[in-house]
Formats: C-alpha cells, structure tokens, sequence
C-alpha cells in the first residue's frame, strides 16, 4: 500500500483545519467561516449551500473561553450602577488572564484587553491591588481612554489583536462610553446596529467581547428585558450577564445567564467583604451537559497518537456500521466536538486516490 503519509504531504488540502495555537485556536488566515465557494459569488444572484455542501465542510471549533460559561462571540454584562460589576469583570479578566479556574469553571488562559473607559490607572491599581495582592501577570493589560465605535475603535482593538494574537477576550467597560450617539441612538435599528458591528469584528477574529452596561429600574417580565436600551441590544448580542443585588443584602447577588452556547443559568454570588471579589455559593441551575458520542469515542479509545489513511479503513478498523462518506461527513460535524473534548485535531483531505483522513491527538491519549 502506498505511503498514505506522503501522499497526504504531497497533495492539496480541500478542507484545511490549520493548526492549534497556544490558545486552542486555529490560524484566522484558513477558517473556513465564508461558507460561499468563491467561484460562485456574484453580485445579482443568491448564494445557497446545499446541505450535502454543508456536511462536507470543515468548520473550525469555537472554543470555550470559561467552559460552561464564556465562549466566543459578543456578550453582555448588565447590573445597576454600583452593583460590582466591573469587580466581577476585573475578576473574569484576572483569572483568564493566569488561567486560575473560576469558581467551578475551568478556565483556558490567553491575553485578555480590559478598556476601563470609567476608571483612571490609579483605581485601577488599587482595585487590583485590593482583589488580587501583588500577584501580577503580563497577559492582563488596561486601557481607560479609547475610540469609538466606528470611528476608530476597530482599528485601536485590531492593531492590539496583531500585537497579542493569543488575545481571546476584551472587555469594554462600559459600552455608554464607546458607541456614537446620534438620533437614533436608543431605537432597536440603532442598537442592534452597534452591537452587530461588536459582534462582526468577534466573530471575525474569534474572540470574546464583553460589553459592560447598565440596567433600568423600572422591572419587567422578563428579566432581561431590564437591560437598558431596547431589545435590539440582547437582540443581536450572543449572549447576556444579568447581576442583580438580593433584597436587603448588599454583599448577595444573583447571576442570570443566557446564551447561544451556555444553557441558561442562574449562580447565587456572595462578595467578600475585605477583597471585595465575588465568590461562587451555589447554582440553581447546572451546566447542561451533552452525553458522550459512541463513535466518537471509539476513536478516542483507540487513537494512541496520530494516523493518516482513509475513511474506509477507519471505518473498517472501529468497526462501525456506517459508509465511509457518512463517517467522513460525521467527523466534519463534528470537528469541533472532537478537538475541545477529546483534545484530537482532524484533517480531511483530497488526493490523487481518494480522500484522506487525518487524526491527531494533541492532548494525552486515555
């Protein structure tokens, strides 16, 4: 049988899956996130994927930022004024930024952009100080004056990315100080419209953008609906932080959490008195948790360090009842799962025989 390693070497990838960075991430140049084949654009005409098109791409993961609690994408943190809020964001910065688990959450270390647009250095400094003593970390960096939307800010936030590629999470604090006002400002076009530029250039670059902002007093139905500014906000936004004081105890707080990756939650917070950060006491509702994939772990079981071959040997060696196409197609839904669960990168390919696969195992096998 020829050298399926060379012959993988040797050939043109048609579904890359480049490799993983310190940060788990893969190189932005070769994300496959425009799902339109170049050669079909066309100004005048609709663009479709068909679902056999769909199933035969290779999407990059979306890697957890906070497993269970913070991913990619554009969110929102909202709590009244004087509530803790940028304590608790200062905390989720300190602890990404160290790669110290929070609470119960394991957290993946990377660089984290703090813009403090309310505060001056010397609060922030005593503010760390306070919380966190004098254990430092240069993968924490501040700013308190920036751009706005639109008018620079991209470009400021761009330039930082360039400089710190392993930067996976950016606070602004507080969305009020970066977004243009102009007519419209507080409409649902006009709020929709700023944070989907937000989230335009989060998705773009794959990270996570925290916005910091202020909720209304007046109450509402739906928790959430308390955010201040119209719907358009949450509308667009990834997802959504709710902290809210307990009556008649200013040290507990309630968490609410929604989004489009997390299950919805709701954590019971206490601050401690002296350092003032929030400290985890129970959470009403767990992490939803997604029950182990049988062929996925069959080939978690059995891959010891790496292999290159094709599907129908693949197929033919876990000894599953399914066509080699099929299991291809699998994989590549399932690209994502496969490398932030089962820490196995894997690689489709074309070649001058056929399609090749490609696994690789970059956390310690079982």
């Amino acid at each position: 049988m020829p050298d399926q390693r060379n012959m993988l070497d040797q050939t043109k990838m048609t579904a890359p899956i480049p490799a993983v960075g310190a940060a788990g991430e893969q190189s932005e140049n070769n994300k496959t996130n425009d799902i339109i084949p170049k050669d079909r654009k066309n100004n005048n005409s609709l663009h479709t994927l068909s679902m056999t098109e769909l199933y035969d791409t290779t999407y990059p993961p979306k890697a957890a930022i906070i497993d269970g609690l913070l991913y990619p994408g554009t969110y929102l943190l909202a709590g009244a004024p004087k509530v803790g809020k940028s304590f608790l964001v200062a905390q989720l910065a300190y602890h990404i930024s160290t790669g110290q688990a929070l609470w119960d959450y394991p957290v993946h270390k990377s660089t984290v952009l703090y813009l403090a647009l309310e505060d001056d250095y010397k609060r922030l400094q005593d503010r760390m100080f306070r919380m966190f003593g004098v254990d430092c970390t240069e993968e924490l960096h501040f700013a308190t004056c920036a751009k706005q939307i639109g008018n620079g800010l991209e470009d400021q936030l761009e330039l930082f990315l360039k400089e710190h590629p392993d930067t996976r999470l950016v606070i602004v604090d507080t969305l009020q100080k970066v977004r243009e006002v102009s007519g419209d400002a507080y409409s649902y076009s006009g709020d929709y419209e700023i944070v989907g530029k937000l989230k335009q250039f989060a998705d773009k670059y794959g990270i996570c953008l925290l916005l910091v902002h202020h909720t209304r007093k007046q109450p509402a139905n739906d928790k959430f609906e308390m955010i201040s500014g119209t719907t358009g906000l949450l509308g667009c936004a990834d997802g959504a932080f709710l902290l809210q004081k307990e009556r008649g105890a200013s040290l507990n707080a309630t968490m609410d959490i929604v989004g489009r990756d997390q299950g919805e939650q709701k954590l019971y917070l206490v601050r401690d008195r002296e350092r003032l950060i929030w400290e985890l006491d129970h959470a009403e509702s767990e992490v939803c948790e997604v029950p182990p994939d049988p062929i996925l772990e069959k080939v978690h079981g059995w891959l010891d360090a790496e292999w290159t071959g094709t599907a129908t040997e693949l197929v033919q060696i876990l000894n599953l009842e399914m066509k080699p196409n099929a299991f291809t197609r699998y994989l590549n839904v399932n690209t994502g799962r496969l490398e932030n669960e089962y820490g196995i990168v894997y690689q489709n390919a074309r070649t001058h025989s056929g399609r090749i696969v490609s696994l690789k195992r970059i956390q310690p096998s079982p």
